[in-house]
Parts: C-alpha cells; structure tokens; sequence
C-alpha cells in the first residue's frame, strides 16, 4: 500500500498501475503542482511580471520504461486508456482521448528539442481543479515531462523543462499560454511566492507573511482557454504594441511604455486596443509593486493592488465574469480580507484573496453562505500554503 502522507492522487496512481499494466510495478512517481497567480494576469505572455505561488493540488505520473517506443497512458479521472508511438507525433494530430494531447505534447516537445525518449507506461492522476484557472494543464505536462526526463535519464534544467512544456501547449495543444504556468510547477519552493520576469526568465522568492494566508474561491464555472476569447486578447495586444512601435525604435516592449505613451491609441479611435494596452502597463507595474509590499509587510497595501488588479481585468481586459465579479466582492466584504481579484485566464474559475491568518475560516463560510443562488452553485473553497514545485520519488519513497 503507497504510503498514507502521499497526496492523494499519488496514492491512486499508484494503487491501479499494476491492475492497469498487467502486474507491471512503478519506476518512479512524478508529482507537479497546480498554482494561484496572486497579481499579474494576462502580463507573461507581454514579457511582464507575474507572482504566483504553486498550490497544494497536484498531478502525479507512476511510471515505468518500455523498449517498444509506445506511451500508455491512463487517466485516472477519466477511466480512460490512450496511447501513442513517439516516432508517430505530429504537432497536426489530433489525438484522441482529448486529454491525451497534453502528455503527447509533452513527449513531442522533448523530441523536438533532440531528446532520446523511451517508451513508458503511465497512470495519471490529479487533484487540481480542471478548467478553473489553476493550471491543471500545465501539471500535467510537468509531471509528464518530469517522468520522462528521469525514465530516459537526460540533462534537462528546470529552466528547460518548463519552456518545452510550454511550447507542448502552444504549438501541440493549440493554447498561447505564457511561460508562468509550467515555470511555477517546475520551480516552485515552499513558503514563497516567485516574482517572475517573463522576459528574462529571472526570478526573486517573496516569502509568504507569517501573519496572512491565500484563499481560493472557486465558482465550478468551467471554460475552454483554447475555445475562449483568450488567443483574441493576445492577438489584440501584438496589434497594439506593433501600433505603438511605429516611429519608435526604442521600444522593444510593454514595459518601454508609460500610460501617456498609449496616447495614440486612444486618440486613433482604437479604444479597445487602448484598453487592453492600458491594462498590460499597469499590471506589470503593479505586480512589482505588490511584491514589494509583500515583502515590506504592507498587507493593506498589497491588497489595494490586487483589487485594482481586478478592476482592471473587469473593464480593461474584459476577462471577468458575473460569477467573478460576485466571488471578488463577498471576498472584500468578509473581514480581515486585504484584496481580492480573479486569478488566472478569467472568464470563468476561480478568484484569490489576501487574508489574515485567523480569517480564512470566516471567509470560507461567507462564501459557502452568501455565493450560492439561483445562478451560482456552493462554491468549492480551498485555503493552501504556498507548496512545492516538481520532484520525483523512487519505490522507496512510498
């Protein structure tokens, strides 16, 4: 029996490998996180600052090598069984189970970067919250890659591993997400947050104060990134920024702007590119700010950030939701609630509050309370400590 202080979905993958693979056992256990971003959305794919943490849900890969070049894979939340030949992948191929694309991905971008792979059978299972802003994808495709990496034995950074899975989502997938969500699974530490500068992939550990907590409410309102308005924002903010670049070869990108610089824009009769522009400059500005605070101890502070990080996401981006919008607001009714905003792509998912420590129960139960009407269902309410990021176990770990 796995042991009992693995998480959970450790714990499955490894319970049904050995009924799934015909008696075969386990080489390793791969584990990756999910994540909150507490500030600074829609800004890692800008070359902005992001600041999220890794959270305590994970998915997890039992794995053992094959010599035939085939991957198995099953899924454990699906009751689903796929596979694939690593000399077969083709960006261009759609795979079938859906989910299936997402460790194909991952293989395929290995590849791609001239790694010898091996074969391997694999179950899969994950706690983290799938299609609510909290980076199910991205663990997937770490916990994949990082069973991957040890089965084949390669020299990889983690630096590495978390830009192939990102090219695994946005050249395989079809999702033009950013570099922060697989980079927070890879690299993760305990107690921190990671202020990430996305352009130079530098990054500074902001520790946690002792005297707050993060808290997610989640709203079960599910959304399709690859199917959202969400390759339409980014799209807009390429069209903005080529704008902006006309006449002005100093500017490189978004943080070579100020407010006053987006002028143009506006005055062209491009409000919504202004918008969405306006949005990028202030949010990376206020990511960095937030960190400061964070580190300062200046928790109110800090939340007037994140508020007006949402305020700005509502009506700049255009990402939030009604469901979003009610979460927030309970949020920053509740006492000892320093700020809260919506957290990840938007549209739907999940929102992030700043809270003293001691308030987060309190808070749970207002939500659990006050969110549920004739349009909203209970909310699922997590509290986490800043966890770890990826990391591997071998059969004497469990």
């Amino acid at each position: 029996m796995p042991d009992a202080t693995l998480p959970p979905p450790a714990r499955q993958a490894l319970s049904v490998f050995s009924e799934v693979f015909g008696g075969r056992t386990p080489k390793l256990l791969a584990m990756a996180p999910g994540r909150v971003n507490v500030i600074g959305d829609h800004v890692d794919y800008n070359d902005g600052f992001v600041l999220p943490a890794a959270i305590g849900f994970n998915a997890c890969v039992a794995a053992a090598p094959r010599g035939d070049g085939c991957v198995r894979v099953r899924a454990v939340s699906f009751q689903e069984t796929g596979e694939f030949s690593l000399a077969d992948l083709r960006p261009t191929a759609r795979l079938r189970p859906a989910w299936l694309n997402y460790p194909a991905g991952m293989a395929w971008s290995l590849r791609e970067d001239g790694f010898d792979l091996t074969g391997a059978d694999m179950v899969l299972a994950s706690d983290v919250p799938i299609g609510n802003a909290l980076s199910s994808s991205a663990a997937v495709e770490v916990a994949v890659g990082t069973a991957l990496r040890r089965l084949a034995g390669l020299e990889l950074t983690g630096k590495r591993l978390a830009q192939l899975a990102q090219r695994a989502e946005n050249d395989f997938v079809g999702m033009n997400c950013g570099i922060m969500d697989q980079f927070i699974s890879v690299l993760a530490e305990p107690g921190h947050l990671m202020l990430l500068d996305c352009l130079s992939l530098a990054y500074d550990l902001i520790a946690v104060p002792a005297d707050a907590v993060l808290v997610i409410g989640n709203t079960k309102a599910s959304r399709s990134l690859v199917d959202s308005a969400y390759n339409e924002r980014r799209a807009q903010c390429d069209e903005g920024l080529a704008s902006l670049r006309i006449g002005h070869s100093h500017v490189s990108g978004w943080r070579d702007l100020e407010l006053a610089d987006l002028e143009p824009l506006r005055t062209g009769g491009r409000d919504v590119l202004y918008r969405r522009a306006r949005h990028v400059v202030t949010e990376i500005q206020r990511t960095r700010d937030t960190a400061a605070c964070l580190e300062d101890g200046r928790l109110d502070e800090a939340g007037t950030h994140m508020f007006a990080s949402h305020e700005s996401l509502r009506d700049d981006y255009e990402v939030s939701s009604p469901a979003l919008d009610r979460m927030v607001a309970l949020m920053m009714s509740s006492p000892g609630c320093f700020g809260a905003r919506l957290t990840g792509a938007g549209f739907a998912g999940c929102a992030v509050a700043l809270v003293a420590k001691g308030a987060e129960q309190d808070m749970a139960d207002l939500l659990v309370r006050e969110f549920p009407d004739a349009h909203y269902p209970v909310p699922d309410v997590y509290v986490s400590e800043a966890s770890a990021g990826a990391r591997v176990l071998g059969p004497g770990d469990w």
